[in-house]
């Protein structure tokens, strides 16, 4: 939409003709859907959907993940308006994608929430679109995994944390962002040979098999050498890419539940991305987005790069390979 398009054409949220083009339009005004995307429940011909699940009942300790999608979106008007840097492709233009909305569920029946997520993203997925979820806190990945699976069967994932997430947990039943990981290996859902956690700096005893470049290992090998370990391990499988916001140093993400130092600069993250671009994503989150504990809305801004270049990674991989 061109300025001058404007008085004709107001909030493309919900009066863009098609699916596809970027807004100019004020970034101070207008629905914050996520980089102006269209605001739908209709799947038709949809490559690919933004949804917000704003659940933060399965944290150890501080609450607020809740409000992450919220945030994200309100950080990603900040962005619409040309194609991404760096990536030579034009994502937005070549794609219909759409903001789904958040997931709708009963605060109050929490033991209902997880299948109630995997219906959410199995409508996404029987459509024939991906998903790029806005979290909320990390155990929504494990139910999203679950849709993934019955659709592509065990995924290789790309998990960028500060924390493993594979402590033990048994019983199923029990909703913990800190067990999810052990959860999904152990219900087969995810094949950890070909899967690989990026950033982790907090102890683990056992990793299940699970591929590992540490944050040290990540600050003293490089970007170029963490890419390629990366793309050795999950090869063609179909991989699923989430990110805990904690991987990034609290100097750069302070606003998360369990903020841990040493982590990686925005520079580094945004260079691993750019350059997983080949592997077969199929899907992604960001997650652990905490806006009450920065005020400055770095974290949500952070958090609103990252989607978008899971957006690119997709792109990538459905138009260029």
């Amino acid at each position: 939409m061109a300025l001058e398009d404007a008085k004709t054409e107001i909030d493309t949220a919900f009066t863009r003709k098609g699916l596809r083009g970027y807004a100019f339009e004020n970034a101070f005004g207008g629905a914050t859907s996520f980089l102006r995307r269209t605001y739908t429940k209709d799947l038709t011909g949809v490559d690919l959907a933004v949804t917000g699940v704003p659940f933060d009942q399965a944290v150890t300790h501080r609450t607020g993940t809740r409000f992450g999608p919220r945030a994200i979106r309100e950080a990603s008007s900040l962005q619409p308006y040309d194609p991404p840097h760096g990536w030579g492709t034009d994502p937005l233009e070549d794609m219909a994608v759409i903001d789904y909305g958040d997931l709708a569920f009963d605060y109050a029946k929490t033991a209902e929430f997880p299948e109630r997520l995997t219906d959410h993203i199995r409508t996404i997925l029987a459509a024939g679109a991906g998903s790029v979820t806005l979290g909320g806190d990390h155990f929504i990945t494990w139910p999203i995994l679950k849709a993934y699976a019955e659709k592509f069967g065990p995924m290789s994932v790309i998990h960028f944390d500060a924390h493993s997430d594979l402590w033990q947990d048994d019983d199923l039943t029990r909703i913990d962002h800190g067990t999810m990981m052990y959860k999904a290996v152990k219900t087969g859902v995810v094949d950890p040979k070909r899967s690989v956690q990026i950033g982790i700096r907090t102890f683990c005893d056992d990793y299940l098999g699970m591929n590992v470049i540490d944050a040290r290992e990540c600050h003293e090998i490089g970007v170029a050498r963490i890419v390629e370990k990366v793309k050795a391990i999950v090869g063609d499988n179909p991989v699923y890419l989430t990110f805990d916001i904690d991987a990034l140093d609290p100097a750069f993400a302070p606003g998360t539940g369990t903020p841990v130092w040493g982590g990686l600069a925005s520079w580094q993250a945004a260079a691993i991305l750019r350059d997983l671009a080949g592997v077969n994503l199929v899907g992604g989150d960001v997650v652990e987005v905490s806006p009450p504990y920065d005020t400055t809305g770095a974290t949500a801004i952070a958090g609103a790069h990252v989607a978008y270049e899971l957006i690119c990674l997709y792109h990538w991989n459905k138009f260029r390979k």
